[in-house]
Order: C-alpha cells, then structure tokens, then sequence
C-alpha cells in the first residue's frame, strides 16, 4: 500500500519503519517541524513536509500518530483527498474522525515507544476499529503485514485498555524512576535493581499479578511498612504513595500471607 505518516514522534517512527519493512511504499512523511519530517523520511525513502497544504493525493491511507489535542485539526485537513484517515491513539474516540470522513478508522499499537530502542513489531498487539467494512478490511490488511496480534476493538474498548496500559507501564516507570532516586541519594546503582524488575515482570507473562504479588504489604508486616514511611520524612508526596499503594496492596489480597 502507499502510506503517508502524518507525525514523526516515537509511534510515527516505529510504524513507518515496521511498514517499510512490510514492503509498503511511505509516500510523505509530516511534521510541522521540517528537521524531524526529513530525519524520519530519510530512513523510510519518503518526500518530507511540514505543511498539510503540500499533501499528496497519491496515497492510500493517511496515518495520523501525533498528539491526541491535534487530531482532529489534521484530520480536517486531510479530509478533502477522500483517502482512507486512520489515528494511532489509545483514548480517541473514532467519531473525531466520522466529523470529517466516513473513510475513518484506528490502528493503535498497544506498546511503549522509544526512538533509542528497537520493538518486534510482529509481536505488538494492534488494535483496529473503522466507519465500515470495507475501511476495516482494509486496515486489517495492512496490520496483518506488520503484526501477528491483531485485536477488533471499538472506542468505549480501546479507552479501558489505554487507562490500563497506563497503569501497567507509565506508573512502574515512574516508580522505577523514584528507586533510582533513592539509591542515587545514597550512592548506589539503579543496576542492582535490574534483575528483581526483569522478574516480576516475566512472572506477570505466566500468572496473573494478584497470585505472585510479595513485600511487606501483601503479609501485613506493619513494622517494616512503618519503617518505610519514617525512611520517607521530608518526601510527604512518596510517603503519600507508598500508603496508598501498600493499601491497595491489602485490599486486593485480603491480608494472605506472602512469601516475601
């Protein structure tokens, strides 16, 4: 298919490069920044433009991957080519799309992108929904070129597991973030830790979380969780989040002992 990449941030440029490799030809890659627009479209051998008035038509489906607060301007842009317009975002709804084009759909990647790290595509899960069946079919298609995980999701769907994924990745790094900060202020190396977080995420691949959750919340030890919260004095905003984190803890194991 020709494609053109509207965007050319962490997702743009991990799709563009997935659908490359597929063999699809990357007609344009945008950005309202002609220095990125050209670095992503080097790699992927398509023209680079930082203004949607210079669009091509020579296209078969525009891919949408920048910020959530913009789609709609672009898409409204885009609109008059009558091409297939699909977004890449977790919690906007299709109907941003349906305002402009009945030829709308989503193509989400459910996964965490970084430009410094290469992801297997072909295991990402991709979630897709459209205005109809043959816009779906044709998005499925394309997804089936770049990914082995294919998911039928609609808006409502697709939110919930956004707030999800939210959860599951965003927050344990912004905690692996504050351990970092604590063994830095004492001199020690985040690389300590790297082998219990590799651990207790390859247990959450074969068992659900709530069945190998451990620490001192999970067995109720008040004295080692007091400790903690006395450790944290002058930091009201950690000491704020281990309580509330240690009471979930609690709550979602009823008080069962653990093993750690």
């Amino acid at each position: 298919m020709r494609l053109t990449i509207i965007g050319s941030g962490n997702v743009a440029t991990h799709m563009a490069a997935a659908f490359k490799n597929a063999g699809h030809r990357l007609v344009q890659v945008y950005s309202p920044t002609m220095h990125n627009a050209a670095l992503l479209a080097y790699h992927v051998g398509a023209a680079a433009i930082n203004d949607l008035a210079h669009i091509s038509a020579d296209t078969d489906i525009f891919i949408i991957a920048v910020k959530d607060d913009a789609i709609a301007q672009v898409a409204g842009a885009l609109a008059v080519h009558q091409k297939i317009i699909v977004h890449t975002s977790g919690s906007t709804d299709l109907d941003v799309l349906l305002a402009y084009t009945h030829k709308a759909g989503v193509l989400y990647p459910l996964q965490t992108f970084s430009k410094i790290r290469e992801v297997d595509f072909a295991t990402v899960p991709l979630c897709i929904e459209a205005a109809n069946e043959s816009v779906y079919t044709d998005i499925q298609q394309l997804a089936a070129t770049v990914s082995s995980n294919i998911y039928s999701i609609n808006s409502a769907g697709r939110k919930i597991l956004h707030l999800a994924a939210v959860f599951a990745c965003n927050f344990p790094n912004y905690l692996y973030g504050v351990a970092q900060n604590l063994l830095a202020s004492h001199q020690m190396d985040f690389n300590l830790l790297r082998p219990l977080i590799l651990e207790t995420a390859q247990k959450v691949q074969e068992q659900l979380p709530v069945s190998v959750q451990t620490g001192p919340a999970v067995r109720n030890d008040e004295v080692t969780m007091r400790t903690h919260l006395q450790m944290l004095e002058g930091e009201p905003q950690l000491q704020n989040i281990y309580t509330l984190l240690s009471q979930g803890i609690i709550k979602n194991n009823n008080g069962r002992v653990g093993d750690k």
